[in-house]
């Protein structure tokens, strides 16, 4: 079968792809998309969509719910699970429609429908067609891992996609892993009504932050009702009748848990093993992410691969920003890099969790000089007007040069001050520059300036 020659081919529509698609088109470029699946890819469909639609129904709950507080009753307050999902599905319909409706819309392009897989170099073969192109991106994303539990093809189990498409409240979820996209959930199914406990291997929930961010994260959450089960290092499942058994001890010295429902929360991985990379010289490494350089490009000349496959990035602004590098590099002459960008995430908790740069234990094993400031929330007036005092911000600066390594914001708004040490780090200028600003009274960012001047020796 004769190939068909195209300028550029997009695998994926997920966040990079569609970006990257439209590029190509205002390069006039005859560019073809394929999507197997959904347009928008994860972020659209069953991740930051779908989880903060759900996240803001719950916190709508949670703030009736303390009534009392604001001096007003809500009686006879009741959760409609369909109509909370109705919601969550009509915002994700239309996400997912814009992008549909725009790649269809770009010149040059065709939207393809259908599975790709390489067939050679250069070659992908989709739908009985056999495509060519000098320029192939692989935006193909991830999905939930399976981990290899003992009693796990004997039960039925959620993952961050199924979860969503319940009709009723649990009546006792069981959360494996403590950690981001199961703590999203563990509150946000808690605050709809069900009963929440999160069962983790490590000894503290999120052991990749700061311990006092993992015990500021708890205390938010147990405050709420969600119980933990942690070092829990032999993880299995069973039946029980109607219900399902997480057993977490491996000496049996603790009763095995019994819940309704069990969300598995324990990773991702990249949807790359069945894309026939081999056959076109595309190396993956042991976890099956796409081995990249600090431009996005593979092992394969012409193949470029963005987004959570190539495992330099698990976030949706991570994926946006691989597409800003390699059309940077490919038609604007900019070297723009991987390694340039910091590290920024969020922890969509309510409140919830700002992070940038280093954590505390990578600033003191760094051998640099550091200083650091923390505040409760409760110092901050906004918060407390608001009734949201939980929490605290802390940020890392060196000593020598005045610039700013890390911080975290864990409180009101940390998601969105946070960004303000973020936009300084990346111009790399000192803290002062924030630290002598005037800012707005009343806000939560205004008291960024105030913690800056606190700064002591860590």
């Amino acid at each position: 079968m004769d190939a068909e020659a195209f300028d550029a081919i997009i695998v994926g529509a997920g966040q990079a792809g569609p970006a990257i698609a439209a590029r190509c088109s205002r390069e006039g470029l005859k560019t073809a998309v394929i999507e197997r699946h959904h347009f928008g890819g994860t972020c659209v469909n069953v991740g930051c969509v779908p989880t903060k639609t759900l996240v803001a129904s719950a916190r709508a709950i949670r703030l009736a719910q303390r009534g009392d507080e604001f001096g007003f009753d809500v009686a006879g307050l009741r959760v409609d699970m369909a109509r909370v999902m109705a919601r969550k599905n009509a915002i994700v319909a239309r996400s997912r429609e814009g992008v549909e409706g725009w790649m269809r819309g770009l010149k040059g392009t065709e939207v393809i429908v259908g599975h790709a897989r390489f067939s050679g170099p250069a070659t992908l073969e989709v739908g009985g067609r056999v495509l060519r192109a000098p320029r192939i991106f692989l935006d193909v994303g991830g999905r939930a891992v399976r981990p290899a539990l003992p009693g796990i093809d004997e039960v039925p189990t959620l993952d961050n996609a199924s979860v969503m498409e319940l009709d009723a409240v649990p009546e006792h979820l069981v959360v494996v892993g403590g950690s981001y996209i199961g703590l999203e959930f563990a509150q946000v199914m808690r605050r709809l009504g069900a009963q929440v406990t999160v069962v983790e291997r490590s000894a503290r929930l999120l052991p990749r932050e700061d311990e006092d961010v993992s015990d500021g994260i708890r205390a938010i959450l147990e405050a709420e009702g969600i119980r933990f089960e942690l070092g829990a290092e032999c993880l299995s499942l069973a039946r029980a009748g109607d219900r399902i058994v997480v057993g977490a001890a491996c000496d049996g010295a603790r009763e095995g848990l019994v819940g309704s429902h069990v969300l598995l929360a324990v990773g991702r991985q990249p949807n790359t093993d069945d894309l026939g990379l081999e056959r076109a010289g595309i190396r993956t490494d042991e976890r099956g992410y796409i081995v990249v350089d600090e431009q996005c490009r593979t092992s394969a000349e012409g193949v470029w691969a963005v987004g959570d496959c190539n495992g330099r990035g698990a976030f949706t602004h991570t994926a946006w920003n691989d597409h800003e590098i390699v059309v940077a590099n490919l038609f604007d002459d900019d070297a723009r890099r991987i390694g340039d960008r910091i590290a920024c995430y969020a922890l969509f908790i309510d409140p919830p969790l700002g992070r940038v740069g280093m954590t505390e234990a990578e600033a003191r094993a760094s051998g640099r000089r550091v200083l650091r400031a923390k505040m409760p929330m409760q110092r901050v007036g906004r918060a407390r007007e608001a009734g949201e005092t939980q929490g605290f911000m802390k940020v890392l600066v060196d000593a020598d040069s005045g610039l700013l390594m890390g911080a975290a914001i864990l409180g009101l708004n940390g998601d969105e001050v946070v960004h303000s040490l973020l936009d300084v780090m990346a111009a790399r200028q000192p803290y002062t520059v924030i630290s002598r600003a005037m800012h707005i009274h009343p806000t939560v960012t205004e008291l960024v300036p105030t913690l800056l001047q606190q700064l002591r020796p860590l």
